[in-house]
């Protein structure tokens, strides 16, 4: 493959693929060298073949894992086949290549007999994305039992002979029912989801009881009503497809970043956060989470109004911020003017000054720390317009934060609060197309830097 051709498929169909990365340059190399290997921190070095003489440097926020390695590898291997071809077609190129992604991430995951099964019925579900029936999209959820194989019964039905049938479209709504096939496509029956045992997984909210369900032994594939794709395999979402690319999920290593880049330590924090900013990107409705720095709160309050305030504890270092301003103008009318707003007790002002909405979020949050609180809770509070801000010990600062944000901030609302804030702590950005993107402070510069990307 031509060096130029290269380029092209590796942006086209590889960055995609792995969210947040980018090429960072390249390196001479030789053919000692792998088609895909590890480079120095955060770093991937590819080359489409083991006699081209560079390689590029693909790099990330987050670490890349072995597993992803393994799947690259199938990726450049299928490309390069494609390649060798020599077709001049370019829509069939393109055809063949996003085939190739995905039969790389079916290969990824179980043996090449049921890899060739689990191919075929993303193909069958794919044809189903781009219809209706009645007038609707529909959602369909599959299971693969690895475990199983009937083939050898005298009565079997291949999903061949059943996805691309009407009726099939209604027999799973891929939230609480699936139809479940064998290893090698066989029917062999439904799954209602509702008796799935309550396991660890790590998925979105809405789909934590097939991700239990889907052990080492089992693959789960939805097909949303907008026309995601979802591969759920040991009680983890692995891949998704949305906005016709395909992800991968990283959930553990992206949940250590988060106190990599701060002093905190609590895992259960942590952990609450990437789960809401998981949740909140599958619904699709955007949210700004600000987890600050122990030693930077004081600092973070400047940015925040004191009426999106939910913590009397931090409503009282807000009232001491705004009076020794006030203070400092040499104003007596504009000091006596802020007295009297803020000379009172926290219940005082938040009655005077008609905060409904944190009079409501106090009562609905009820002195319980992030953590605590239910995911969907979590992710309904975050999806309000504005950031929740969230101190070292999970105590919630404010919801629904209109931020003030710094002159020559760029981007939307909710970037420009992210990036303004991340220089106290880490601040996730979910967009309302579903990425996740965190952001930390430099200390050698003081720069805000990209921690990771998700989606």
């Amino acid at each position: 493959m031509e060096k130029q051709e290269f380029y092209k498929v590796v942006d086209k169909l590889i960055l995609p693929l792995f969210t947040g990365s980018f090429i960072d340059g390249e390196e001479e190399s030789s053919s000692r060298d792998n088609e895909v290997a590890f480079g120095k921190r955060n770093t991937l070095l590819i080359k489409p073949s083991k006699v081209d003489e560079y390689r590029l440097i693909l790099k990330r926020g987050q670490p890349f894992q072995t597993f992803e390695v393994n799947l690259l590898r199938s990726i450049i291997y299928e490309i390069e086949k494609i390649s060798a071809l020599k077709l001049e077609d370019e829509s069939y190129i393109a055809v063949l290549q996003e085939n190739a992604i995905e039969k790389s991430i079916c290969s990824s995951i179980c043996d090449s007999e049921s890899a060739n099964s689990m191919f075929g019925i993303i193909n069958e579900l794919e044809k189903w994305g781009a219809r209706t029936y009645e007038g609707h999209k529909v959602a369909i959820g599959i299971i693969i039992n690895l475990g199983a194989d009937i083939s050898e019964q005298k009565e079997t039905i291949h999903f061949t002979d059943v996805m691309n049938k009407d009726f099939f479209a209604l027999l799973s709504d891929g939230i609480d029912s699936y139809v479940e096939f064998d290893k090698k496509g066989f029917l062999l029956g439904y799954v209602q989801m509702n008796k799935v045992k309550k396991l660890s997984s790590i998925s979105p909210y809405e789909y934590e009881t097939v991700a239990r369900y889907c052990n080492e032994k089992r693959i789960g594939i939805v097909l949303t009503p907008n026309g995601d794709f979802l591969i759920f395999k040991n009680r983890n979402l692995l891949f998704a497809k949305r906005s016709g690319n395909w992800n991968i999920y990283s959930h553990e290593e992206v949940i250590q970043l988060l106190s990599y880049r701060g002093n905190y330590s609590l895992k259960d924090i942590r952990r609450s956060i990437y789960y809401t900013a998981l949740d909140v990107s599958f619904a699709y409705c955007g949210g700004c989470i600000i987890y600050l720095n122990k030693e930077s709160i004081e600092s973070a309050l400047t940015h925040i109004n004191a009426h999106d305030i939910v913590d009397e504890k931090y409503f009282e270092i807000k009232k001491r911020q705004e009076l020794e301003y006030a203070g400092r103008l040499y104003n007596l009318q504009n000091l006596s003017t802020v007295e009297t707003i803020f000379n009172v007790p926290y219940i005082t002002f938040l009655q005077e000054q008609k905060c409904i909405k944190a009079q409501c979020l106090r009562k609905i949050i009820n002195n319980r720390p992030f953590h605590e609180l239910s995911r969907k809770l979590r992710q309904e509070l975050v999806s309000m317009d504005g950031a929740t801000v969230i101190d070292s010990d999970g105590t919630i600062v404010a919801v629904g934060a209109i931020l003030k944000i710094e002159a020559g901030s760029e981007g939307g609302g909710r970037l420009a609060a992210a990036t303004t804030l991340s220089k106290y702590g880490v601040a996730i950005k979910v967009s309302q197309d579903g990425i996740i993107k965190a952001f930390y402070p430099d200390r050698k510069n003081g720069k805000v830097k990209t921690l990771f990307t998700v989606g």
